[in-house]
């Protein structure tokens, strides 16, 4: 696939370009590889057929998000990449507001007045392509005018929604919760945490618990889940298992080549940790990072082996309780890099048909961060991943996390560092939680959704996300939490 991109000096300014890739008609991400040379910009994969190019691209007042072309076949002629753009844009506005118009949602005039415009400075490019400089720039504008409207869209299928829940005595999600960590047992911690959720998720790292072997450090998990009891919160257990480099405890080296003896190991401590809190933990988030892989070298095969063997130790522990596991990267940018063989939705069904007694899964959609992130996607974008899970049968759900901050963060973890141009402007605490208000309604609005969870709960103590928190560095809330408890009455029928 060859594209020109116009003017030649975006290419300077576009260093997303090295992450594009090829995606089939069933979504597939197929191993890519992207290339500029003499101004063109192309994206070269194993064998030739037609496909969609995805990639980060630059649009005013709204930032980098990734925009997908239609199908498009292969030929010597270069196509103008914001062109394909902004018809892949349109495609993908239209059919959802087709979907949703048959099903009886009402459509606001400004939706249909923008996406006219749209569709007005995309018939203009097409006429135009012999003159770059007037083709790119109605290009640019059919694109920016394309997102506006699909926002439009998004926040009347969200109101329409959550109306029609009210209105049916239907609820939406119960579960509104946040991974805890040492501050929520300080007295500030506790009060913020009590009141703007109803649901704990207390992590279970093998590597704290066990760091060395036979050696059990259950103190913090205790307290945590003691405090949860306390207060009556619902508890989300887990992940037990993380399957990403430096996941599982250094000990388990030595067994890296003796696979049989390694799910051994697994097995007996999703057992132990399962045994200690039955009858208190009901929901349990078994392994992480499972489709991405990377912990002791393990292969894509043998980390599927992993998650099925774990998941049928945990339901022998506690069959009355609900299994889940957490998929990192859910739309599955990382195949671009050729080292996966299954998507993260073809992970999740080879499990189902291994019939392992999966409850549901519960999928990452971390946004602004450079390591084993999502890139950043519009709310239409993020309703079409939920409603592609969804198809899938069970329960979802979402842990989400954005920076409030594009500083440098001390406690975060040194692989992961902000990405600035993410988004519309810097990241802020006004912009950390303005992406909350959209998008927590959205997944609230989604049958399948069944609970979302923030990654993090405080910046004061170690993290992996730079500045990803609702408390600060002094354990102060940031602008997220008001917006949080604003949720938490609204949308989840708490007094």
């Amino acid at each position: 696939m060859r594209f020109v991109v116009h003017p030649p000096e975006l290419l300077s300014q576009w260093p997303e370009s090295e992450l594009a890739y090829i995606t089939g008609f069933d979504g597939r991400v197929f191993p890519t590889r992207t290339e500029i040379r003499d101004g063109i910009f192309s994206c070269q994969r194993s064998f030739s057929d037609s496909g969609k190019v995805s990639v980060p691209w630059p649009v005013d007042g709204i930032g980098r998000p990734v925009l997908t072309t239609t199908s498009l076949r292969e030929r010597d002629e270069p196509y103008i990449l914001s062109l394909e753009l902004a018809r892949g844009k349109l495609a993908q506005v239209r059919d959802q507001w087709s979907a949703w118009e048959m099903a009886r949602m009402t459509i606001p005039n400004s939706f249909r007045e923008i996406q006219k415009q749209a569709f007005k400075a995309f018939a203009h490019a097409s006429t135009t392509q012999h003159d770059l400089d007037e083709c790119t720039k109605s290009a640019q504008t059919s694109i920016q005018k394309a997102c506006e409207a699909a926002d439009i869209l998004s926040h009347a299928y969200v109101d329409q929604r959550m109306k029609s829940i009210n209105r049916t005595s239907s609820h939406a999600p119960s579960l509104l919760g946040a991974s805890m960590d040492s501050a929520v047992l300080s007295p500030t911690g506790s009060s913020i945490f009590l009141k703007t959720f109803n649901t704990a998720s207390v992590p279970m790292k093998w590597i704290d618990i066990e760091p060395e072997e036979g050696n059990y450090q259950w103190q913090l998990t205790d307290e945590l889940i003691a405090f949860c009891s306390q207060n009556k919160l619902i508890t989300r257990g887990g992940p037990l298992i993380n399957l990403e480099p430096g996941g599982l405890p250094q000990w388990l080296k030595c067994w890296a080549v003796d696979f049989l003896n390694l799910a051994s190991f697994v097995c007996d401590f999703v057992d132990t940790v399962i045994s200690r809190y039955t009858g208190i933990v009901r929901i349990w988030e078994v392994t992480s990072a499972g489709n991405i892989g990377g912990a002791l070298d393990l292969n894509e095969e043998q980390c599927l082996s992993l998650v099925a063997r774990t998941l049928e130790a945990a339901i022998r522990t506690d069959s009355d309780s609900q299994f889940f596991v957490r998929i990192e990267q859910p739309w599955g940018e990382y195949q671009r890099q050729g080292a996966h063989r299954l998507s993260p939705y073809q992970f999740v069904d080879a499990l189902i048909r291994s019939n392992v007694g999966l409850s549901g899964v519960s999928l990452d959609i971390n946004v602004g961060y450079s390591h084993r992130a999502c890139f950043t996607r519009d709310m239409l974008s993020i309703s079409k991943l939920i409603d592609t899970w969804s198809l899938l049968g069970l329960q979802i759900h979402v842990n989400l996390c954005c920076p409030s901050l594009a500083s440098h963060d001390p406690l975060a973890s040194p692989q992961v560092s902000v990405v600035n141009n993410a988004l519309r402007d810097v990241w802020s605490e006004a912009l950390q939680a303005e992406w909350m208000e959209q998008v927590i309604p959205l997944l609230m609005a989604k049958p399948a959704v069944t609970g979302v969870f923030l990654r993090q709960f405080s910046d004061e103590v170690p993290h992996r996300f730079p500045h990803a928190g609702i408390l600060d560095s002094s354990g102060n809330p940031k602008q997220i939490n008001e917006s949080l408890q604003r949720q938490l009455r609204n949308n989840f029928n708490e007094s």
